[in-house]
């Protein structure tokens, strides 16, 4: 069954006009009923009164005329300024509901309306906030989709090339095809790191998080990176609390995090990495730090950010996952030069 529209000006003018009506309805039947009654009494008292009656009827008659005048009156105001009054209240909502179609159609601009009413106020504060997320996600997401074209059309023009310098037999194969699989792992640990930004952004994927021993999260993460440690002759120093570190988290997510640190650091550390992971009171603290070269001074603002990548970087996603991954569980990860002169990461997880 279709609900029959109307507009709330419309609304608010009838129910007013309606009230008034039986309002005035009901003061007139009253007022008659008195009249009447009145006239009742004058009959039975008629001989006693009959020139006092007379007067009154007159001046009852004006009275009423009068009263007739005046309601008139009163209600054609009374219809006017609930006019007036419900343009007050539906103008600004229209004014809403324009803006709000505009964010629609992809004009994430703030309003700068003023309104008296608080309710209003609030409602145009709550949309200009969500105009300005929409804005920075919009301009995030185009950024990323054209770094990322950039990032994939890399290894694949690379590959294309190499394709062909076998094809017309100007390259020789076994180099040429050796290339072709570096560029080719590089470009599907690009698509791997791509999917799961995507993954950990959207806001409807449904984790379960457990009560996990960060310290054994951290040294599974270590054995496993640290045959191609090795081989750089790279060695681990630990500082781990005597106890297990429980914090409830995503696995799964905790765990990327971790092992994207360590990788990063193991690209850049020049003889050793030193973890650490305690708690205390109300956080805890780990901590990832090489003795490399350190992050260059222009770099380390923007360390984080996408596709931000150092001299020896690999996609510039990494350290942008590991941001998001913390975030998400409330946390904070900070970048800076420790005094050893390498790289530290410092993550800081609430209790």
């Amino acid at each position: 069954m279709k609900t029959k529209k109307t507009k709330i000006r419309t609304r608010i003018l009838w129910a007013f006009s309606a009230v008034l009506f039986f309002s005035f309805l009901l003061t007139g039947i009253i007022f008659n009923f008195a009249i009447r009654l009145f006239a009742v009494q004058g009959e039975v008292n008629l001989h006693a009164y009959q020139n006092m009656y007379a007067e009154t009827s007159r001046v009852i008659g004006r009275v009423g005329i009068i009263s007739i005048i005046l309601v008139s009156i009163m209600f054609l105001m009374a219809v006017i300024v609930t006019y007036f009054l419900a343009n007050s209240l539906t103008r600004p909502i229209e004014r809403l509901g324009e803006f709000a179609l505009n964010i629609g159609h992809g004009d994430f601009t703030p309003n700068d309306f003023r309104f008296r009413e608080v309710e209003l106020e609030d409602l145009n504060t709550a949309l200009n906030k969500s105009v300005k997320q929409l804005g920075e996600y919009d301009s995030e997401q185009k950024a990323f989709f054209q770094n990322a074209s950039h990032e994939l059309r890399t290894p694949l023009m690379s590959i294309k090339c190499y394709a062909e310098g076998i094809s017309f037999g100007i390259m020789e194969p076994s180099a040429a095809c050796e290339t072709i699989l570096e560029e080719t792992d590089r470009l599907a640990g690009l698509v791997t790191d791509l999917l799961y930004i995507s993954k950990i952004d959207n806001i409807t994927t449904a984790y379960t998080t457990t009560e996990t021993d960060l310290v054994e999260l951290i040294r599974g993460s270590v054995a496993r990176q640290e045959v191609v440690a090795a081989k750089r002759q790279i060695h681990f120093a630990f500082d781990f609390s005597t106890t297990p570190v429980y914090y409830k988290c995503v696995s799964e997510l905790m765990t990327r995090a971790v092992d994207n640190l360590i990788s990063n650091a193991i690209r850049y550390a020049v003889s050793e990495i030193k973890v650490s992971c305690c708690q205390n009171a109300d956080h805890i603290e780990v901590r990832v730090a090489d003795d490399g070269v350190g992050i260059a001074p222009d770099l380390l603002p923007h360390i984080f950010e996408r596709f931000t990548k150092g001299a020896d970087g690999n996609h510039g996603i990494g350290l942008s996952i590991v941001k998001t991954i913390i975030e998400q569980r409330g946390g904070r990860i900070v970048a800076e030069n420790g005094a050893r002169g390498g790289a530290e990461f410092i993550i800081t997880l609430p209790r």
